[in-house]
């Protein structure tokens, strides 16, 4: 296979691998993992797409028969520019996307192409870097460096706009990840105590957001079954004045 150059732009192949090995990296990756589990564990369908960071399984709780991670290293199973997928229009029933959009140069072209993908009410779940966090005002202190300093941060705001210019209907989000983007182990520990002071006083201001959206199909009709269109007429009721047979 030919080498391609990186599509997703900013995001560097090796400064990715290494941050994921980082305790800041599994800080991040074990908060979205256990979120991507839970929301896709109840999805069903013949084909599920993982877009990008393929060093991490999103699709391992979920039951779909057949699942691909596209993007650049290994291990992947399709390598291709997520701006131009090599796949049938409609025929895609899930579709995650885990920090792709924030280091891609064409998002908007990378959205439209899961758009063109997915199945009508088939979903979408990305993943993205808040930019109304304590990790987005680090991003803008110190601007440049690798991954995942490098982006161009998406509010949730902004790309539910963008979600819903292409039909999406947004079904649920979560945020998570509310220490300070500290690089050792041990003072991610000793904050701890502002994941659960974050989720109940300041919840829209974790580091990470999980959005999952459907996508919906103006016109679109489902056809229920016969017997739901047609329910049965009740028998009437006939007094019985003298039993037959009998006479006086």
């Amino acid at each position: 296979m030919p080498e391609l150059s990186n599509p997703l732009g900013r995001m560097s192949i090796s400064g990715l691998a290494a941050w994921i090995a980082s305790p800041q990296g599994r800080y991040i990756i074990d908060w979205e993992a256990a979120c991507i589990d839970e929301a896709v564990g109840d999805i069903f369908g013949f084909n599920a797409l993982q877009i990008g960071l393929p060093q991490q399984d999103f699709l391992r709780a979920n039951r779909i028969p057949l699942r691909c991670r596209i993007g650049e290293g290994e291990p992947v199973s399709l390598r291709c520019d997520p701006a131009a997928l090599p796949i049938a229009t409609q025929s895609v029933d899930l579709v995650i996307l885990p920090h792709v959009l924030e280091f891609a140069d064409d998002p908007h072209q990378i959205l439209r192409e899961v758009e063109r993908v997915l199945i009508p009410e088939g979903q979408l779940i990305v993943v993205g870097f808040n930019p109304l966090s304590l990790w987005g005002l680090r991003k803008q202190a110190r601007r440049g460096g690798g991954f995942p300093w490098n982006g161009s941060y998406l509010s949730p705001g902004r790309l539910k706009d963008w979600l819903k210019l292409l039909g999406f209907e947004v079904d649920r989000g979560q945020y998570g990840c509310y220490a300070p983007p500290c690089e050792q182990q041990k003072w991610l520990q000793r904050w701890r105590f502002t994941e659960s002071a974050g989720r109940r006083w300041w919840k829209f201001s974790g580091a990470v957001y999980l959005m999952r959206a459907v996508k919906r199909v103006n016109g679109m009709r489902l056809i229920t079954p016969a017997w739901r269109r047609k329910p049965l007429r009740a028998k009437a009721l006939r007094p019985v004045t003298q039993k037959e047979g009998h006479s006086d």
